[in-house]
């Protein structure tokens, strides 16, 4: 009582403007941070005696040690640093999206003379036009291929002021050489204008173009390249039959909606995305809150909706969902400064922006359902491990080496029923040399855990040798620690003497066992990476007059040897670094004779 009553005597200093206010606990931990249109009212509504607050408010409050806040100019202003700060302290108490991977786009690169796609996870205003987001990146990769195959734009990021020779792509007719001048500008920007109208899904009009084109050639007696045209209009037709088609009229919206559990106590939440593009459903993602049931519902959106597009999405023209989030003015006008355009929130009555609401909330019913049939399988968990609580979270730790060559350590994380890759970590181990798996292993744990929050399990690749070297790097750990052993598969822990049975194939041993090959794999794929540099490097070592910045600056342009030999010499000789001479020499030692240079 003696704080809150501190607390509600420095409201006297807390001016009467907007801006953003950070609750603290002890050890100065963030615990909330919120915006106000008045700090000090705001404020006032969490220590005043006679505060009437939800039961998530009042434990927060109960917690509170000390609050700082920041004025600004406007409600704006206090909304675009409230999200920053919410994901630089990712707060107890605020709404935190547990994925945090920026999802990828289509970028076309219209502003180039000869433009490309790529895929890119930022958007920039360099004059490009950008497709997505691809939520999952699978479709997107369908469509990528799929123009590679039937668009002819070139593939490659090469600067294209000078000419040079045609690469294995053009051989393979999946690149028109605009580098050796093998199409005009014209043509190749007819093929680029049909790849944006497909991306588009403006089918019509492409497939008029297309039609108007094969007929033509047609009529000049060109029938090879008429049935080559032909075959691309099957293909699209065939592409865009398999395409989930909504409304086309809808055109850009994402459709919000979620699922709650009921109860008087602060259950979980999930929400459903559909991003819907040019009316056809291009992806849908479900996210996961824990704890926010108490929270109302229009407060729920506020933050779901700020931290969800504070991820670098750009929103589209219509976001529909379930109800207005509260204080809607600013959240609008910090959408449309995100687009740099007009953004409405739309709550419908009827037609289909009301079934697809109602679809994204039945999808995230099914995902809760989901989450609990996963939470029985870490109640098992806990009770097979003797664990002291249920793990939410669970990471894992491996070393992968050869004969003490190359040796590295690797750590994952799984969360909520999926591998967290911005989470993953790995390194090379510095301080042993030889085969010494055990002190490998504590080399890995002790650098790892340095930079993260270990999550509440954390599982080691081996038996109880590994466990007990990872235990030693761990002093004072927080979380559980448990080690799985293959050939038969079977986990240790340092409570007991006798190993737990995974080859029961029961949920929970499947579980680790998944996680366990997931640390495996990611461990020898970077372990795999180094050796192949290593030798590549060596081969590149052996020619005369590449140094070490020669050898970096073609692996990090080629990436491969075979990649290397397949270049032209002109092109190897106008890399940083390099000359014609350097670049003669590297063709010549890389084939067995002459006759083989390109």
């Amino acid at each position: 009582m003696k704080a809150r009553d501190s607390l509600s005597e420095k409201l006297s200093s807390v001016p009467n403007l907007p801006g953003v206010y950070i609750l603290k606990g002890s050890k100065e931990r963030v615990l909330y941070v919120g915006k106000a249109k008045n700090l000090r009212a705001r404020l006032g509504s969490y220590f005043q005696k006679s505060a009437a607050l939800d039961m998530r408010k009042s434990a927060m409050v109960r917690t509170v040690k000390d609050f700082s806040f920041i004025a600004t100019d406007n409600e704006l202003e206090a909304l675009i640093l409230e999200a920053n700060f919410i994901k630089q302290y990712k707060p107890k108490f605020n709404i935190i999206l547990r994925d945090d991977k920026n999802y990828p786009y289509l970028k076309v690169t219209v502003n180039e003379e000869w433009p490309g796609i790529e895929v890119v996870r930022r958007i920039k205003k360099d004059g490009s036009i950008y497709f997505g987001p691809y939520v999952p990146s699978g479709s997107m990769w369908e469509a990528l291929s799929f123009i590679r195959k039937q668009f002819n734009i070139r593939p490659c990021k090469y600067r294209l002021d000078k000419p040079m020779r045609p690469c294995i792509q053009h051989q393979m007719k999946r690149c028109p050489a605009p580098c050796a001048g093998f199409i005009s500008r014209e043509d190749y920007m007819k093929a680029v204008n049909e790849a944006v109208l497909f991306l588009r899904g403006q089918k019509r009009e492409l497939l008029d173009e297309l039609e108007s084109r094969m007929q033509a050639l047609s009529d000049g007696m060109r029938f090879e390249d008429a049935a080559a045209v032909r075959d691309r209009v099957s293909a699209l037709k065939r592409a865009w039959e398999s395409q989930k088609v909504i409304s086309p009229e809808l055109g850009d919206m994402d459709v919000i909606g979620h699922y709650m559990e009921a109860g008087d106590r602060a259950a979980d939440a999930v929400f459903q995305v559909f991003f819907i593009r040019n009316g056809i459903m291009i992806g849908a993602r479900d996210f996961y809150l824990r704890g926010v049931s108490a929270t109302p519902v229009r407060e729920l959106y506020h933050g779901f909706i700020e931290m969800f597009y504070a991820k670098g999405l750009i929103p589209p023209g219509e976001i529909i969902t379930p109800v207005k989030p509260e204080a809607q003015g600013a959240l609008l006008m910090w959408l449309k400064q995100n687009r740099g355009g007009r953004v409405r929130i739309v709550v419908p009555k009827e037609g289909k922006r009301l079934e697809l609401l109602r679809m994204a909330s039945e999808n995230a019913r099914l995902a809760l359902l989901g989450k609990r049939g996963e939470g029985e399988v870490l109640g098992e968990l806990k009770e097979r491990l003797s664990l002291p609580s249920v793990p939410r979270t669970i990471g894992a730790f491996d070393i992968s080496t050869i004969s003490g060559s190359e040796s590295v350590g690797a750590f994952i994380c799984w969360e909520d029923g999926e591998f967290k890759k911005d989470m993953y970590r790995h390194l090379k181990i510095k301080t042993v040399s030889g085969m010494d798996d055990y002190a490998m292993m504590a080399e890995a744990v002790r650098r790892i855990s340095g930079g993260l929050e270990l999550p509440d399990l954390v599982v080691i690749d081996g038996g109880r040798g590994q466990l007990e070297a990872a235990a030693g790097a761990l002093p004072g750990r927080k979380c559980a620690l448990i080690a799985v052993a293959k050939k038969p598969d079977r986990a240790f822990t340092l409570t007991s003497d006798e190993p737990v049975d995974l080859e029961d194939r029961r949920p929970s041993s499947l579980l680790l066992k998944k996680i366990r090959d997931e640390v495996h794999r990611f461990a020898i794929s970077f372990h795999r990476k180094l050796r192949s540099k290593r030798l590549m490097e060596s081969r590149l070592q052996d020619i005369k007059g590449i140094g070490k910045k020669r050898r970096l600056a073609l692996l990090k342009r080629f990436g491969s040897i075979e990649a290397i030999k397949n270049a032209a010499t002109d092109e190897l000789a106008s890399l940083p670094g390099m000359n014609l001479k350097a670049a003669v020499a590297v063709k010549e030692a890389l084939y067995e004779n002459r006759h083989d240079m390109v």
